[in-house]
C-alpha cells in the first residue's frame, strides 16, 4: 500500500495538478489538506474516473481534509472526538480493514504573539490526549498531514528566520515531542536521519525551491505495528513543480 500526504492549498485553484495525481495511478491511498471548499460544494465529478473512494470533511474557504483511497474506506470520524472544533482539521478512517489512518490539518498558529497561538497549542494538547489510545494498538495506525511545526532546527532552512514564528515555537515543539516521546515514530526521520529536506516551499522569493528555502512541515507518524510495515517513506517534490503548484510537497509513505 502506497499512501500520499498533500497539502494542496485549495482543491479547485489546484485541481489539474491533483488530477496530474490521479491520473499517475501511483499511490493507493492519498490524505488531502487545505481543501478550502465546503463538502456540498466538493467537485467529485472532477475525480469520478480515477476509481478512488473519497470521503470529505469540508470547510468554506478554508481548512478541509478528505482521504482517497482504491480500497475501502470505513469508521470514517470527522473532528476530533475529545475537542470541539468549528474548522475541519481531521479525518480518521480505517483502509482495507486494517490499517487505520488519522488525516490532520494542525493549526499554523501565525506568530508566539498571535491570538491563534494558544489555539493552535490547545489543539495540539488535545490531540496529545486522543493519539495516546493508539500508541501501542495491536492495529496499525498512521497519522498523517500537515502538522505545522518544524521540530527541530535543521527542519528549517535559516532557523533565525522563525525566530517568534509559531511554527518553530518551543511550546509547539514541546508537544510534539512528546508523541514521540510516547512511541509515535516520525517516518521519514527514523529512516533518514542525517538528512536534510523539506515539505514546504513558499511562494514568495525568486527560487524558492532551487535556492532550497524550505520547511519541512508534513509527517507521518507510525506507531510500532505501522511502522514494521514500513519499506520507505520519501519526499515527492511534484506537487510542487506542477504548472500551477501547491506551496507543499508531498510525503510518501510505502507499507509492505
Amino acid at each position: 500500500m502506497k499512501i500520499l500526504t498533500l497539502n494542496i492549498n485549495s482543491i479547485r485553484a489546484h485541481a489539474q495538478s491533483f488530477i496530474d495525481i490521479l491520473r499517475a495511478g501511483e499511490y493507493d491511498v492519498i490524505m488531502v489538506q487545505e481543501l478550502k471548499v465546503e463538502n456540498a460544494a466538493f467537485p467529485y465529478n472532477l475525480f469520478d474516473e480515477f476509481g478512488y473512494n473519497i470521503k470529505v470533511f469540508g470547510q468554506k474557504s478554508w481548512n478541509g481534509v478528505a482521504v482517497f483511497s482504491r480500497y475501502s474506506i470505513e469508521d470514517v470520524v470527522c473532528g476530533m472526538p475529545n475537542y470541539p472544533d468549528v474548522n475541519a482539521r481531521f479525518i480518521e478512517c480505517v483502509i482495507d480493514g486494517h490499517v487505520r489512518i488519522i488525516n490532520v490539518y494542525m493549526p499554523n498558529g501565525d506568530t508566539v504573539m498571535s491570538p491563534k497561538f494558544p489555539y493552535k497549542l490547545e489543539w495540539m494538547n488535545a490531540f496529545t490526549e486522543y493519539i495516546s489510545q493508539y500508541v501501542n494498538s495491536q492495529e496499525a495506525v498512521i497519522i498523517g498531514g500537515d502538522f505545522n511545526v518544524a521540530i527541530e532546527d535543521r527542519d528549517i532552512w535559516k532557523p533565525k528566520n522563525y525566530e517568534g514564528i509559531a511554527i518553530a515555537a518551543p511550546q509547539a515543539r514541546e508537544i510534539m515531542q512528546r508523541w514521540l516521546d510516547m512511541g509515535w515514530v516520525d517516518a521519514w526521520r527514523a529512516l533518514h536521519p542525517d538528512e536534510i529536506d523539506y515539505t514546504w516551499y513558499g511562494y514568495r522569493g525568486r527560487d524558492t525551491v532551487g535556492n532550497r528555502q524550505g520547511l519541512r512541515l508534513d509527517y507521518f507518524l507510525c506507531n510500532k505495528t505501522a511502522m514494521e510495515m514500513v519499506k520507505f517513506c520519501e519526499v515527492d517534490m511534484e506537487p510542487r513543480l506542477a504548472e500551477k503548484p501547491t506551496d507543499h510537497c508531498g510525503l510518501v509513505l510505502s507499507l509492505k
